[in-house]
This record gives C-alpha cells, structure tokens and sequence, in this order.
C-alpha cells in the first residue's frame, strides 16, 4: 500500500513551517463517524457546520471536531458536547470550556473578538493537563487512520489528555499531533515523542524534535521562529514572538549592455559574409547556498520575518520558499509533485531590538 507518509519520511521531507495557522481554535465534540469535510459531513449538522465555518471566515479561528480515541460507532444519541476554545498568542495563551446540550450555542460567540485574543471570561478556565489532538480523520487521508488513532489510544491509556480531531493538516506528517495551549504542532510522532512534548507543555515549554511549528503565524514565520530557537537551544514557549513578517520582492536582473556589431569576416574570396552575432555572457547573480536548485516558474517567494525575545533581543531570518525536494504527493492517491519547503537562508541579530510584543 503506497501511503504519503511514508513517502514524505522517504524523501526526507523537512518539517518546520508546516503547522496549520490559526491564532484560535474552537473544537467542538462530535461523536460517531466523521467524513472528508468533517463540519458538513458528520452527524453535526451539516446547516451548522457551514455557519460555524462562515462564522469564522477571516478572524484567525480555525474550527474543528474532536472525540474521544475509541472504537467511534454510527450513533446520533450523544446529549452532550464539550466544546473548547483555545488561543495561542505568545503571552496570552488560554483555554476556555464548557459543555452544552446543543452546539448552536458557538453561533453566538463573538468570533472576531475571540480571534484576536480576547475571551471576555466566556464559559470556564481550563487549567488540566495540555490538550493534545491527533489527526485521526481517515476519510480525509487514510495515514490520518492507520497511524493517528493506534497513537491516540495508546495516549489515552497512557492518561494524557487526548483527543482524536478532524484535520490539523499535512496529511503526509502523519501522526500529527497538536499541543494546547501554546499551539506547536509536531509530525511523524512517535510515542515517546508525544510524552516528551506533553511533560514540556506542562512546564511552559516545547519539545523542539519534530517540531511544525506555531499555529499562531504563518508558514515563514513559524520556520523562523523554530530556527532562532535551534540557534538559541531555546524550548521556552512564551519568550519568542514574531513581531514582523516582511514579503521581499523578486530582484530584477541588472542590465546588460547591448551586443557590440560584429565586423564581417573575410570569405576566403576575399569578400565579407555577415555572422550572427554571439548572445552576451549571462552575469545575473544566483544565490549559491547548499542544496538550492531553481524554483520553475515564477521567482520563489522570500520573507525577512523580526523574532524577538522577551529580554530585548532580536533576529531577522531570511526565509525562502523552496521546491527542490524529491517528488511526493501531498496526500493519499494525490500525484507526485516538488514539495514546497521553507528553507533558512539567514539568521542575523539587529541593533534595535524590539521588545516583546503581545
């Protein structure tokens, strides 16, 4: 069976810059069976799922379904849905919860307001152990199924406070796994992998190995964000936050002076033929580090994205989008294509040194 997984890990795949982005999560419990497009295809109502998802459309939530690992049976009797919304800013990370007989109720949240931050003491502080969600949705990707849910069960017979969810994206890291509240994502997980990242979310910090990234930014940002923490040996969740992300646009090459005319060459005759004159020498610069092959197409995308640490210093990463990867599909029966990465072309410290921000 050719799984995407596999593939991935077999081309060695990198896996910083990867995490879905959202600054919140609203999760909301779903027994029984889930489909691909699990809010429209499950037993919630499908009339519900589509205005949850238009509801939260462009404030920075991203709305998934969880249940507890086990064996999930087609049934429509659960009375009870606990529901959780989690925010993951650096410093102002929280979890709110309840539990509601109807989940309409989450169409009365203020979304925008919830997406930037601000809970206004809605429903009740969590204060257990770290959420962890794992990716089990098989109709969406069967990696999803075949490796997610052996290791949400094993965490739940472990006591940690598993949850099984919908999709948190990259089918082709499968296990993935997801840690509330600081929201750093992590692939390929193993069991032991997942316990290290728990115990380090329940002392504030992360586990860097097969770390994602931070749901919070997006793709640049979080590959940044775990670069400076690999230069720093850095595994504290909150001292660490973006304050800026800069596009850098594409380089025109420099101009090139016109051909000179060439004179005819003599003809043994005597007399003089015209040549085609010779195309100039290519002088456009290339970027030369390790591993860079040319991206098809248009210019690769490139940012310089400002980390900054809560005692005042701070870093501009260079970061380029990059397809020189072996081929793999994205997911499960997709075809082979160049996975785009992130690659780290520049750490470098500022001066100025922009303090924390919220």
């Amino acid at each position: 069976m050719s799984l995407c997984a596999t593939a991935s890990r077999e081309a060695a795949e990198p896996l910083a810059g990867t995490a879905a982005t959202a600054r919140t999560w609203l999760l909301v419990e779903q027994t029984g069976p889930w489909g691909a497009k699990a809010l429209t295809a499950s037993h919630l109502d499908p009339a519900l799922g589509r205005a949850l998802e238009a509801a939260a459309k462009g404030t920075g939530i991203r709305v998934a379904l969880i249940r507890r690992p086990g064996r999930h049976a087609d049934r429509h009797d659960a009375t009870r849905h606990r529901l959780f919304l989690a925010h993951t800013a650096p410093g102002r990370s929280w979890i709110r919860t309840t539990t509601v007989a109807d989940p309409q109720t989450a169409l009365g949240l203020d979304f925008a307001a919830l997406g930037a931050g601000e809970h206004g003491d809605l429903w009740e502080p969590y204060t257990g152990e770290p959420l962890v969600l794992v990716c089990t949705n098989g109709k969406r990707d069967r990696c999803c199924a075949l490796l997610g849910r052996p290791l949400a069960a094993d965490l739940a017979v472990a006591g940690t406070e598993v949850w099984e969810v919908t999709h948190i994206g990259g089918h082709r890291f499968a296990p993935t796994l997801f840690v509330l509240p600081y929201g750093y994502a992590y692939g390929r997980t193993s069991l032991s992998l997942a316990a290290d990242a728990v115990a380090a979310a329940r002392s504030g910090r992360i586990a860097l190995d097969h770390c994602r990234g931070r749901s919070t930014w997006d793709r640049p940002a979080q590959a940044a964000d775990l670069a400076v923490r690999e230069l720093l040996g850095e595994d504290r969740a909150d001292v660490l936050d973006v304050v800026r992300t800069d596009r850098l646009l594409p380089q025109p090459p420099p101009p090139q002076a016109p051909a000179r005319p060439q004179d005819p060459a003599p003809s043994p005759g005597g007399s003089t033929s015209p040549q085609a004159p010779r195309p100039p020498h290519d002088t456009t610069s290339r970027d030369t580090a390790p591993h860079d092959t040319a991206v098809t197409g248009e210019e690769a995308p490139a940012w310089t994205v400002t980390v900054a640490h809560s005692d005042g210093r701070a870093w501009r990463v260079t970061v380029e989008q990059r397809a020189d990867g072996a081929p793999a599909p994205a997911s499960c029966g997709a075809p082979l294509g160049p996975p785009a990465r992130m690659a780290i072309i520049a750490v470098t410290a500022t001066e100025d040194s922009p303090a924390l921000s919220g």
